[in-house]
């Protein structure tokens, strides 16, 4: 999984290369990977082995202070 930087609203998440949809923040990954088949419960977001995040890590999102 890729998460890219903010872009507006949320940030671009691709799964595998193909898009996944906009993520505003982290309960929208999670179900971006249950959809991909992976156990929310079993998932760490800092896992880097699992998320490459671009333009800041799990804690950058739309409502975060600067």
């Amino acid at each position: 999984m890729v998460v890219h930087p903010l872009d507006g609203t949320g940030r671009r998440v691709e799964i595998r290369g193909r898009g996944a949809g906009a993520a505003t923040g982290p309960r929208d990954l999670l179900e971006f990977l249950r959809r991909a088949g992976l156990d929310p419960d079993e998932v760490r977001l800092d896992d880097p082995t699992l998320i490459e995040w671009r333009g800041g890590g799990p804690d950058v999102w739309p409502d975060s202070p600067p």
